[in-house]
């Protein structure tokens, strides 16, 4: 299916840092470009908040899932061109076939091996390996999970944990979903709440009642992902981590109530006993909100997921998904939701299947054409809700999971921005290249049964390299 507009060059607005576009390095030097911008043009505008924290006696309404109008996006990455894009210049399907063919038979390659590439601009497919046969993803779902939530609940969504203050005067905290809830500011925003009622005493309560059905993804209990739960802090992790795999509790949940008390204590409230509350329903506790901390927004979470392949935040933003769309907040109703946005935004889904919204599952299914023109739509000038997408992705031999790959003086390294996926027997790798021509492609390579990683990973990243070439 064709994607009638794309996007040209690169607008060179300033470098991403290791810690993640989100929080200092590709999103803000954007913000930075346009700030710059705007001021020699002489215009003028609100400032969109970024950050994210705990908020003492906030509203029970919490945080508006989209802010005014008014209020500036970044100036995107990628500069649209228009949905009058040049053709795409002769001869340049036959030259990409003519590098691709054999590298796609290379060593490392497994015997199930698909592929695509389409220009942005035009919507052209400019090389196609069987390119609807779906197969097992793995971490490229996210591409779909990402899209889905930021075409459902907008890139300024922030998801907010309560503290509640009970008829019965139980103190609960209520999970909103949020999975990387840091609890000081909370607990200090608390405390003082308590304290200005005259209550230093306390029963604490916890809530998980946003989500339903099964926490324990089919995987099981895996250093890669913690049991889904709408209450949990820093992910669930065990240690000092931010990132990739950890050791996680078995009960995120009870281990932040229990966190949470244990700050409460050093700020001179007294915590009788911590237990799940009862009363909760869909992540909403009857009483007087004491406190709210707000996540950061969407699109940053959404770029912080893909980049570092953050399964505890796919899932979490998989239930976000159902929760917008009327489902149940569950592996099922996640999945049910991401498929229904991707067809609202008529994306292809030849053979797809979806089970959860990591790609984690092995029983996932999307084809190269799926991804592809994912990027393809996120890259258009009319969504740019979908442009921390692009965002997003790894840079070769610079950030996340691209921070080790394309290294050795490769060509693509920088050029190449691609989401990888890697399951056992499984290896693919989507994202998007800016040719020398200022021609946005974006492209999909998936394999099965690879000879071994390392070698598949080898031969997927030079593909993604010959593409670059172009």
């Amino acid at each position: 299916m064709a994607v009638s507009a794309g996007i040209g060059a690169v607008v060179a607005a300033g470098t991403a840092v290791a810690a993640g576009p989100w929080q200092g390095g590709q999103r803000t030097a954007e913000r930075h470009f346009a700030a710059a911008r705007d001021a020699a043009d002489g215009r003028t505008g609100g400032k969109a908040a970024t950050g994210h924290g705990s908020t003492a006696g906030a509203p029970a309404g919490g945080t508006p899932s989209a802010l005014p109008s008014a209020v500036p996006a970044a100036a995107p990455v990628l500069a649209p061109v228009g949905a009058s894009a040049a053709p795409v210049p002769a001869g340049t399907a036959t030259r990409l076939a003519g590098k691709l063919d054999p590298l796609l038979s290379a060593y490392g390659m497994g015997p199930v091996r698909t592929g695509v590439v389409i220009d942005a601009g035009t919507g052209t497919v400019l090389y196609d390996h069987q390119d609807g046969s779906a197969t097992t993803p793995a971490s490229t779902t996210k591409l779909a999970t990402a899209t889905a939530a930021l075409g459902l609940l907008g890139p300024d969504k922030r998801l907010t944990t309560r503290v509640v203050r009970t008829a019965k005067g139980q103190v609960v905290l209520v999970g909103g979903g949020d999975p990387t809830l840091e609890l000081g500011q909370l607990a200090q925003d608390t405390a003082k709440a308590l304290k200005a009622a005259g209550h230093t005493t306390i029963d604490l309560g916890y809530d998980t009642s946003l989500y339903t059905g099964p926490s324990l993804h089919p995987i099981g209990h895996n250093e890669n992902l913690a049991p889904v739960t709408a209450l949990m802090a820093d992910e669930g992790r065990l240690d000092d981590s931010s990132s990739g795999p950890a050791a996680r509790a078995y009960d995120p949940a009870a281990s932040a109530a229990g966190s949470f008390a244990d700050l409460l204590g050093k700020q001179g409230i007294t915590v009788t006993g911590v237990a799940p509350a009862s009363g909760g329903r869909n992540g909403t506790v009857a009483g007087t909100t004491l406190a709210t901390h707000a996540s950061a927004p969407l699109s940053d979470l959404v770029e912080q997921m893909l980049t570092n392949s953050d399964n505890d935040l796919a899932e979490a933003l998989a239930r976000q998904v159902a929760l917008a769309s009327g489902r149940p907040a569950s592996f099922a109703g996640g999945a049910a939701g991401i498929r229904a946005a991707l067809t609202r935004y008529g994306v292809p889904l030849p053979q797809a299947s979806f089970h959860d919204g990591s790609g984690l599952d092995h029983d996932d299914r999307l084809a190269p054409v799926t991804l592809a023109r994912l990027l393809a739509l996120a890259a258009s000038p009319g969504h740019d809700e979908l442009r921390p997408v692009l965002t997003g992705l790894p840079v070769a031999d610079f950030t996340g999971t691209l921070a080790e790959r394309f290294g050795g003086g490769s060509p693509a390294a920088g050029l190449v921005h691609a989401k990888t996926g890697t399951l056992t027997g499984t290896n693919t790798i989507a994202g998007t290249v800016v040719t020398s021509g200022g021609r946005l492609l974006t492209f999909s390579f998936m394999t099965q049964g690879g000879a071994d990683p390392t070698s598949t990973e080898s031969a997927l990243d030079a593909l993604a390299t010959a593409v670059a070439s172009t």
